[in-house]
């Protein structure tokens, strides 16, 4: 599964929309030369589209790299990402710097039409004019390919490109990450990554009704749409405990996916898999000072959960000991203390007690694997127990878990269960 975005709202009254800039200017002059060692600042630009990670768009499944075609459901219809190659028809051959800096800083296309924020320029604007430079550079010199973009297919009234002005002048404010001088080096790395090209906060994040992240990049947790796993909040030590790790293990997890204290699955596993085991050490560094810095600056919202009776939490608890029993004990441990980068602890794991489950169901119900790194290149799994098991006996052996060896975490119903199984993994 690939890194969606989650697309802006439109405002709907014409005559809001009007009142806004006008929506096309000249294209920009012929390509210049950018100045500058060629090879290294191709070779930064692919370290950058890594970093980024840009395939996970602009590369459909069995497609040429950057080609676009990949299909991006949103609650707001289905958007198609374009062709990156340097194609001159049908991709960006034509474009400058100028052009391509243009639609990262201020997501605005070659003819400066406004580009949807399927295309996360809020937070590629953050990006400095040099690593956009780089970036241009690099893809430049990938295979051109010919394949026409598809044309987005968004219901009334979010196929009115022009009241994109309305919205970008609410939730949209162009401008470089300035460093913070109160903070250090490595601080200001993280958060440049972080809030920029890593655009955490597309998954991280509670949106409005309009899809914006109403504060500035608040990646405060929330539901990723379509794919329906719940992204944790960044800010919350209680929903990731990322506080009371140490920075090694931070960037274990993030290069390896996996570490002493847990494991990535579901669209986690595959950013890890496609963009962040890529990433230097001193990079991974960074982003885990500045990830650990905001855990403890906000705590998300509760989450809307079926309450589970007393009696029946009872019940559930004795059916769920005797399940894990059989189902879970040999590689959890009868405990749950797991064993070490091979099976996650399930005491106090973060990802099984936070407060929304429904990433803990669908591990049970479907399955999975963290992703094959490098560093984890043969990572055990997880099968799937969800054509062996009920809704009822998956809603007992989670609430068991949820409520063992010193776990406190709500019980899970039974009607979450049967929500969670009708959701596609990919």
């Amino acid at each position: 599964m690939r890194r969606y975005a989650i697309i802006g709202g439109l405002v709907s009254i014409a005559a809001i929309a009007t009142a806004w800039v006008v929506l096309r200017e000249p294209p920009s002059a012929s390509l210049p030369v950018i100045a500058g060692d060629q090879t290294s600042r191709i070779a930064h630009g692919a370290y950058l589209a890594r970093a980024g990670d840009c395939a996970a768009c602009h590369t459909a499944r069995g497609g040429e790299p950057y080609a676009g075609g990949v299909a991006i459901p949103t609650p707001f219809g289905v958007f198609f990402a374009p062709n990156i190659t340097p194609d001159t028809q049908t991709g960006i051959g034509t474009w400058s710097a100028d052009d391509f800096w243009r639609a990262m800083h201020e997501g605005k296309s070659k003819d400066a039409t406004l580009l949807y924020p399927a295309f996360p320029y809020t937070n590629y604007t953050r990006v400095s004019r040099a690593d956009a430079d780089d970036l241009f550079a690099y893809l430049r010199t990938v295979k051109p390919v010919r394949q026409a973009r598809r044309a987005h297919e968004l219901r009334f009234p979010y196929n009115q490109r022009k009241l994109l002005s309305a919205w970008r002048a609410l939730y949209f404010h162009p401008g470089e990450y300035a460093n913070d001088p109160a903070r250090d080096a490595q601080w200001n790395r993280g958060a440049y990554l972080v809030t920029g090209l890593g655009h955490c906060d597309v998954c991280h994040s509670t949106r409005n009704a309009l899809g914006a992240v109403p504060g500035d990049n608040e990646i405060v947790g929330g539901l990723i749409p379509v794919q329906n796993w719940y992204a944790p909040s960044l800010t919350s030590n209680r929903e990731t405990g990322l506080g009371d790790w140490e920075i090694e293990e931070v960037v274990d997890l993030l290069e390896t996916g996996v570490s002493e204290r847990g494991a990535v699955f579901g669209p986690m596993g595959t950013v890890v898999h496609d963009s962040l085991q890529y990433l230097t050490q001193e990079d991974l560094a960074a982003i885990a000072t500045y990830l650990k810095a905001q855990t403890q600056s906000g705590e998300p919202p509760e989450p809307s959960q079926v309450k589970v009776p007393a009696a029946q939490a009872e019940a559930m608890m004795r059916q769920g000991g005797k399940l894990y029993e059989n189902h879970c004990a040999d590689c959890h441990q009868r405990h749950g203390e797991g064993v070490p980068r091979i099976y996650p602890p399930l005491v106090n794991n973060e990802a099984i007690l936070m407060r929304y489950p429904v990433n803990a169901i669908r591990i049970v119900v479907n399955g999975g694997f963290p992703p094959s790194t490098e560093g984890n290149p043969r990572p055990y799994g997880m099968p799937p127990f969800g054509q062996d098991l009920s809704d009822q006996e998956i809603a007992a052996v989670v609430s068991y878990v949820r409520q063992s060896w010193g776990n406190h975490a709500p019980p899970v119903s039974p009607v979450e269960v049967s929500s969670a199984r009708g959701i596609p993994v990919d």
